[in-house]
């Protein structure tokens, strides 16, 4: 399953870099594409705005056939607090821009991508590619929230892959 996750996180990663290259985070003094997995990073007080934040929420395995079909959440939350050149007047175009990025990238062809294995990606080694795909639903995205005068959403994918032998 981390295979699957690592390969769609990737291919979103890589889809929304390419749509708006200046949508960027700074981690650690590292400057990086805006997406972010929750669970990657370490905890921090505060939520970051203008960027995309995945979580994995939801895990459902179908064991019948001959290689297991893992079907996994994906809850990928954004917010914005406008622009402070606007007074923030702004959030509600850098939502809807958030928004056409997120539908861009998860409608973008092609709607399967190869399965990777990422894991000793650290040490110099490349991916090594997988012999079977990793594919996602459409999104559902969910209503807009206000807190503090900060705008956000949630939108929901289904992401499926084929669980390969000796694949934890």
């Amino acid at each position: 399953m981390q295979n699957a996750k690592d390969t769609f996180y990737v291919m979103l990663q890589g889809r929304l870099a390419a749509l708006n290259p200046s949508r960027t985070i700074v981690v650690r003094g590292v400057v990086r594409p805006g997406t972010l997995v929750d669970e990657n990073e370490l905890p921090t007080g505060s939520i970051p705005v203008d960027v995309f934040r995945m979580e994995w929420t939801g895990l459902q395995i179908n064991s019948g056939a001959s290689l297991p079909l893992v079907t996994m959440e994906c809850s990928i939350a954004y917010c914005t607090d406008g622009s402070s050149g606007d007074g923030g007047m702004d959030r509600g175009r850098l939502l809807a821009g958030m928004d056409a990025e997120l539908a861009s990238a998860l409608g973008a062809e092609p709607h399967t991508v190869q399965k990777m294995n990422y894991s000793a990606a650290g040490t110099g080694v490349a991916p090594i590619a997988m012999g079977t795909n990793v594919f996602c639903a459409d999104p559902t995205s969910g209503a807009v929230t206000s807190v503090d005068g900060r705008l956000a959403r949630t939108s929901t994918v289904q992401v499926f892959a084929y669980q390969e032998v000796g694949e934890l």
